[in-house]
């Protein structure tokens, strides 16, 4: 079965993501950079932006996030996702060949065990 990596643009994005506070923290290893991660998002159907000299946003139906570099080439993201698509998130950037690790929270800001 096929990991759904995007919905159609022209749809707009789930309204309880905007009433969301942020719920998933993550980090890809590597070296990989923001300019790259927005790049492969947006080439699987995501709306990109950038955000600042070096961030960038992404979003799609089921999630928007922030894509931050750290001092030492860590990249960030953080944002908000719909809890039950954090699974296809973490194989979306499995196969793109990063290494990374994704932490969702509840609405309580605690550690949420993946559905």
């Amino acid at each position: 079965m096929d990991t759904p990596t995007s919905d159609s643009i022209d749809q707009p994005r789930d309204t309880r993501l905007a009433d969301m506070a942020n719920n998933l923290c993550g980090i890809i290893k590597g070296g990989i950079g923001p300019a790259l991660v927005a790049s492969r998002l947006e080439s699987l159907g995501w709306k990109t932006r950038s955000a600042s000299w070096y961030s960038y946003e992404a979003e799609t139906l089921w999630c928007r996030i922030e894509i931050d570099q750290t001092d030492d080439g860590t990249t960030l993201i953080n944002g908000v996702i719909d809890p039950h698509r954090i699974d296809d998130l973490a194989m979306l950037l499995a196969r793109s060949g990063w290494q990374h690790s994704l932490e969702l929270y509840d609405e309580n800001d605690e550690l949420a065990e993946r559905p």
